[in-house]
């Protein structure tokens, strides 16, 4: 039924895998949530994963305030350097020399509440167990969701739950979905299990790897599922897909990790356009076959593809700085975790200021797209 301030039968919350970009979907979360906009399902990819559990993992009034909590955690210095946050930065250049310092404090002591380099370092390790086989050991993340994440509630269903992780033996993309799964700490983590920062994750008699290594975004997941309904989807991507042709090798850098876990998030959507199209024609033709027609097997078939449900699909895209460059996925300083949350709240609210975003779609029409900051195709 649909709920709140929306005629949708259920709104999704799709989050991208991006590392310490992350704190811009916690932004977008806190305005969709001043909204009164609630995801009845929320999926999620790696750094995604983690904020789509602690999202499903607590009460509605609890989540921002939990979001926060996890951002703040893993945004101490491991050094304990304080934050200034009056300290005002002159220019792109003093920022970016800023920025490196920090995610060099992150690449030699890790992020607290999260990660740690591992001792001895891996090189100096005999071959063992596949959880070692990683530059960094990444257990202290189970006290963290432990304290922050409530599995129970979770698989109770009150929301829908679901992670992509990709298995290390057959290369096969697996979704661990709380409709098909009881959920654990493990799941979320074998989202996020990159290599070779990360370890694989053991579930079962199978160890996982990050999803975002085969797909980062969970769009068609979601959009795939049945029984389908009207849905407003907010994807919230961490990686803009279009990006300048680069002119040295940092930009290299920066734009092959755009390109490769943007995940071409706007060719499924273009996809699932025309195939929702498809799907409303053929609802529209059966309803003019002779009743006696409609129970042959080819019919049934039709009957089952067939179908007029609609879908806004509101895409939110973090829209990287100059100054981050190469280490803007793994630079976890305070100052910069508060600027990616105001930047996803920011964005957040000016999308949903357009009415359009929470209105129907024509039925003919079946499929809407938003994009913050451009044109709604």
């Amino acid at each position: 039924m649909p709920r709140g301030r929306t005629p949708f039968e259920q709104i999704a919350l799709l989050l991208q895998g991006g590392g310490a970009l992350g704190a811009y979907q916690a932004g977008v979360y806190e305005a969709l949530a001043e909204a009164d906009l609630h995801p009845d399902w929320v999926a999620g990819i790696s750094i995604g994963a983690i904020n789509s559990a602690i999202i499903a993992g607590n009460p509605a009034k609890r989540r921002v305030d939990a979001l926060r909590d996890f951002w703040h955690a893993v945004s101490a210095s491991p050094l304990g350097i304080p934050y200034f946050r009056a300290l005002k930065l002159g220019d792109e250049m003093q920022h970016q020399l800023i920025n490196q310092a920090r995610a060099m404090n992150t690449l030699f002591f890790g992020a607290p509440n999260f990660f740690v380099p591992r001792m001895p370092p891996p090189a100096l390790w005999p071959p063992g167990s596949p959880d070692k086989a990683s530059y960094y050991d990444n257990t202290p993340l189970r006290a963290t969701l432990e304290r922050l994440v409530d599995f129970d509630r979770i698989n109770a269903g009150e929301m829908r739950f679901s992670v992509g992780a990709v298995d290390i033996r057959s290369g096969n993309f697996t979704y661990f979905d709380s409709t098909t799964h009881k959920i654990g700490y493990e799941h979320v983590v074998a989202s996020g299990s990159l290599p070779p920062g990360f370890p694989a994750t053991k579930i079962g008699d199978s160890y996982f790897w990050d999803g975002g290594l085969i797909s980062n975004t969970p769009l068609e997941w979601v959009l795939d599922a049945r029984p389908r309904r009207d849905t407003l989807a907010f994807q919230v991507d961490l990686w803009n897909a279009r990006g300048e042709l680069p002119k040295d090798m940092i930009e290299v850098e920066v734009r092959h990790k755009e390109i490769v876990y943007s995940s071409r998030n706007r060719a499924a959507t273009d996809r699932y356009k025309y195939m929702q199209k498809l799907r409303i024609a053929l609802a529209n033709l059966i309803k003019k076959v002779p009743a006696e027609l409609r129970d042959g097997d080819d019919a049934k078939l039709l009957l089952g593809e067939a179908d007029d449900k609609v879908c806004n699909i509101v895409h939110l895209i973090y829209r990287a700085r100059p100054y981050e460059g190469i280490a803007k996925d793994f630079e976890f300083s305070r100052r910069t975790m508060e600027e990616h949350w105001q930047t996803g709240y920011r964005n957040a609210r000016q999308t949903l200021a357009d009415p359009e975003v929470l209105k129907l779609p024509d039925r003919l029409e079946g499929v809407r797209t938003f994009d913050c900051g451009e044109q709604r195709v």
